[in-house]
């Protein structure tokens, strides 16, 4: 097996240049109903998953989407690649509207939106060889690459550094990131434009995370394919990430470049994840002291958010502006081009540490409290 990767000769070029934009979302919404009462199938409430959120990632870009577990950085994805029907808002990919598409008008845009799924043991058909679902994209699109499909097929398993030999192997044969190469390699099928990549590492071993992130970001950079990079972890959005928005129960509440993002963050929610990042100082004590953040409780139930701003109930800057007036995502005062944030009284922009740690949870503060005593 070469380490080289074989990249294969896409049908055209990706269309537009960078910079542009390649998806732009307004206002997405998707609320999934509860149903209860009498008669059952009444509708109760709702689960707001996802409540109007706005993004745009450019031609070439690789934009990551961070957030607690809960957020809707996974039902995002898969509004985006129409796996799920959007309760309102507007997807359009290069210009064109597609929320509201049917099967007939989505079909020439399916291969170039592509999915790279959470789980690799689940997304993979165990009765199918490798070589049946990796060139399976292709029959249904009725895609008959020059030199046959096995030929592209085994082309796509050396790209993502497995064995063409493994072309009539089945899932079961192979390890967890093996099996999510395959996923990858699935993904490039169609050389797409546009991957939506729902946390592909956080089900693999720390040792061969590295492993796929590097392929993903080596086949990004060589074949000019657009990620939209789902995670939450902050670490390896970074590695990835050209460009990072921040989702907190249901919203995106900042927006910024990586460097702007990690460095120099102002909507408080960013600065308690940032600060939960385990970092280890290879340079003895000369690395700067962190600012520690520690916050209280879960996030709120989607089906009944906070009023104003979400993360109100968990804020150690929060006010009665804040339970009455929702934020607006904007540029504010301080911050470089692009980097917006949804907060009424935003955080300094450094990550520094503060003469006092912040902590808004009592039972942890009275244990401490008791250790010192």
């Amino acid at each position: 097996m070469t380490e080289d990767l074989v990249l294969p000769t896409p049908r055209e070029k990706n269309a537009g240049a960078d910079g542009e934009a390649l998806l732009e979302v307004s206002g997405l919404t998707k609320h999934f109903p509860i149903k209860g009462g009498f008669p059952i199938r009444r509708t109760v409430g709702a689960v707001q998953a996802v409540d109007g959120i706005d993004l745009t990632v450019n031609v070439g870009e690789s934009f990551g989407l961070v957030g607690e577990s809960g957020c809707g950085k996974s039902t995002t994805g898969r509004l985006i690649t129409r796996l799920m029907d959007p309760t309102s808002g507007s997807i359009k990919y290069r210009g064109q509207e597609i929320s509201n598409a049917d099967r007939k008008q989505m079909a020439p845009i399916r291969s170039e939106i592509q999915m790279i799924f959470q789980d690799p043991y689940s997304s993979l058909n165990p009765r199918q060889t490798v070589g049946k679902i990796i060139s399976g994209p292709m029959e249904i699109n009725g895609i008959d690459p020059a030199g046959g499909r096995e030929k592209r097929v085994r082309e796509l398993l050396e790209t993502v550094g497995l064995n063409p030999e493994h072309y009539n192997r089945f899932p079961h044969e192979f390890s967890g990131g093996q099996r999510q190469r395959i996923g990858v390699a699935r993904a490039l099928a169609l050389e797409p434009k546009l991957i939506v990549a729902d946390e592909p590492v956080s089900a693999l071993d720390v040792s061969i995370q590295a492993q796929v992130v590097n392929l993903l970001q080596k086949v990004q950079n060589e074949l000019g394919i657009a990620f939209l990079f789902i995670a939450h972890d902050l670490a390896v959005v970074r590695h990835f990430s050209q460009r990072v928005a921040v989702m907190y129960l249901g919203k995106i509440i900042e927006v910024g470049d990586r460097e702007s993002i990690y460095t120099r963050p102002r909507h408080p929610y960013t600065h308690a994840l940032l600060s939960a990042v385990p970092e280890v100082s290879l340079s003895g004590d000369d690395a700067p002291a962190r600012e520690r953040i520690r916050l209280a409780g879960d996030v709120p139930s989607p089906i009944n958010p906070p009023s104003g701003c979400r993360f109100r109930t968990r804020c150690w800057k929060a006010q009665d502006k804040c339970a009455t007036e929702e934020p607006p995502l904007v540029q504010i005062s301080g911050n470089v081009d692009g980097h917006l944030t949804a907060c009424h009284f935003p955080e300094d922009p450094t990550i520094a540490a503060r003469e006092n740690d912040i902590v808004l949870d009592p039972a942890l503060a009275a244990l401490e409290e008791s250790a010192g005593e």
